[in-house]
Order: structure tokens, then C-alpha cells, then sequence
């Protein structure tokens, strides 16, 4: 069972879950229950429960991507601060090979850098390296600084919250995992980004801040909230039986209506057409009445050479000429 929920603030000593939850960090297991270590946020994952401080100093991990700010030059590397209470160094092999130059001519005091942390030792040291895509000295621009435990949030899923500062604001910006932001852009976009970056830090914890920093972006540059996008609600309609059967009885009463019509514009109408059908029907002679006129006839006109005979077994008549 659980006791708090995505999130939540906690204090040290809570309690956040029961036995069938794995402590993680910022959390440690006692009695069977799982509690927190720190003030801090919950992150549940699974059946992982940690605890992110509030505020915390970046720890250097193997492989992190960092910003950091050249403190001194030495004989054989640059020691450089990486808002950390462990050091890093940079050594000159990593950026000149084999080759012996003067340090302070490609890196001095003062410059910032985008550097990856290669290797970390048994004191936290942290060994530095510029090997890498992006990686190199910052011209121009201003560093923001955040608690290295907002990092994720500052990012966003996907890259969805950074992306929309960047693309509002028009600035270049660069987020480092110790904690350090490097911005570049016009003036007031570099002050505004700043603000921004702030508020993401205070309110990395509450619901709907993506939203909010949006609104925050749209009513300083544009002057006005941003439109919303409403998505027409679509209905997926029950499929209907359909009885073939009915459907070719009207195709075949549609077919013989149009041809009905097609005869009535040709002939003048359909009164005139069921008139002339008719008048034929009255005019044709009825069969029997044939025959019996021909016997009238046979016996009247003897002199012709007529001869007529009558079968009643299959009812047909013969006419022979002689």
C-alpha cells in the first residue's frame, strides 16, 4: 500500500509506502516501511518510490554534461567550477592530444565552457572532456543558475517546455545537468528567459505549469494570451445492417421510373403513350374470332377451292390450297 501520491511534498522520516514498494533515492527502508530521507518531491516509477530534494548540490555522475567556468589555469590543465562542492579539471590532453601549447591562450579564466564528465574518482573529483557534439566555449550570452534537482522539469517531457521558451523567445539556450543554464539572445529575451527559468524553479512541483509559463510568454511579447485550440469532438457512428435484397428491389424500381420518363419525353408524354397501348390493345383481333370468321366464310363461298377441317382432339385448324 501506498501512503502519497506523484509529487507530494514529504518531510524526513515520513512514511510513503508499505513493504511491495523498493526505497530508492531519498528514501530508506525500515520496519517493513518505506520513508523519506529529505524534504523533498515524490517520484514514483512503478514499483520504485525516491525522494527529489528541493534543493540539492549537483553531485558529478560519469557521462553528465555540464557548465562550467575556468578558476585557474595550471601547467598541465584548467581547474573549473562546475556549481559544485566537488572540483572538476580539464586536462590539457583532452584538448591539445600530445601537443604542448599555452593554455591561457586557448582557455582562460573567466571563459565558460559546455563539457561532458568523463571520469569521477573515489573523492568526486570530476575529470572533464570537450570530446562530444556541441561541446566548447560559450561566446556572449548570460548563465542562469537553478537547483540541479529542477533540471528535469526546466526540460520538460520531450523536450516540450524548453523548446517552447526557446521558440517564443529566440533565444539559444543550453541546459546543463549541474545546474547551470547559458542563454543567448536579445537583451530583453535574455531577461525574460531569466524571469522565466525562475518561476519554472519556484513552481517545479505544481500542476499545470506548463500552461501557465505559455500564458506567462504569450502576455510579455505578444501582449495578449494565446488562442485555444479546441478539437471538434468526433463521433464514430454505429455501423448500420444493411439488407441488400430491399436496396436492388429500389435500384430496379429507380431504373424502370427513369425509363418510363425517358419514353414520356420522347413521345409526347406519358398519357399519350398508356393511350396509344391502348387503342392497339382494342384494334388487335382476338383468335377464335379469326377462325370463326374464316368458317363463316368457308361455307358461304363454296366456289373457291377452300377446304377447312377441324381436329376438336388438339384444337387446330389446317388450310390447304388446291
Amino acid at each position: 500500500m501506498i501512503y502519497v501520491e506523484d509529487k507530494n511534498l514529504v518531510i524526513p522520516g515520513q512514511i510513503l509506502a508499505d513493504d511491495e514498494y523498493y526505497p530508492g533515492r531519498g528514501t530508506f527502508k525500515e520496519d517493513g516501511k518505506v520513508c523519506s530521507s529529505l524534504m523533498g518531491l515524490v517520484s514514483l516509477r512503478n514499483k520504485k518510490i525516491r525522494v527529489i530534494p528541493l534543493k540539492s548540490k549537483y553531485v558529478p555522475k560519469k557521462g553528465d554534461v555540464v557548465i562550467g567556468k575556468i578558476n585557474d589555469v595550471r601547467f598541465s590543465m584548467w581547474d573549473v567550477n562546475i556549481n559544485s562542492p566537488y572540483s572538476g579539471i580539464l586536462p590539457a590532453f583532452e584538448v591539445f592530444g600530445r601537443d604542448k601549447k599555452e593554455l591561457n591562450k586557448v582557455y582562460d579564466v573567466g571563459d565558460v565552457l559546455f563539457l561532458r564528465v568523463i571520469d569521477v574518482d573515489e573523492v568526486k573529483k570530476a575529470k572533464l572532456g570537450l570530446k562530444g557534439r556541441g561541446l566548447g566555449k560559450f561566446k556572449g550570452g548570460i548563465i542562469v543558475d537553478i537547483s540541479p534537482t529542477k533540471v528535469p522539469r526546466l526540460i520538460g517531457k520531450k523536450g516540450s517546455m524548453i523548446n517552447m521558451i526557446k521558440n517564443k523567445t529566440n533565444c539559444k539556450i543550453v541546459v546543463g545537468q549541474n545546474g547551470l543554464v547559458w542563454v543567448k539572445g536579445d537583451d530583453d529575451m535574455e531577461q525574460l528567459t531569466r524571469e522565466i527559468i525562475h518561476t519554472i524553479e519556484v513552481e517545479a512541483h505544481t500542476s499545470g505549469l506548463t500552461n501557465k509559463i505559455k500564458n506567462k510568454l504569450c502576455l510579455a511579447i505578444d501582449g495578449e494570451l494565446p488562442v485555444e485550440e479546441t478539437d471538434e469532438e468526433f463521433v464514430l457512428e454505429k455501423p448500420k445492417l444493411q439488407n441488400f435484397k430491399e436496396e436492388l428491389e429500389q435500384e430496379e424500381r429507380e431504373k424502370a421510373e427513369a425509363e418510363v420518363q425517358d419514353d414520356a419525353g420522347e413521345d409526347g408524354g406519358s398519357e399519350e403513350v398508356e393511350a396509344e397501348e391502348n387503342n392497339d390493345a382494342e384494334d388487335k383481333p382476338n383468335f377464335y374470332d379469326v377462325i370463326k370468321e374464316l368458317k363463316k366464310k368457308s361455307q358461304n363461298k363454296k366456289d373457291k377451292n377452300i377446304s377447312y377441317s377441324d381436329n376438336s382432339n388438339n384444337n387446330s385448324f389446317i388450310l390447304n390450297n388446291r
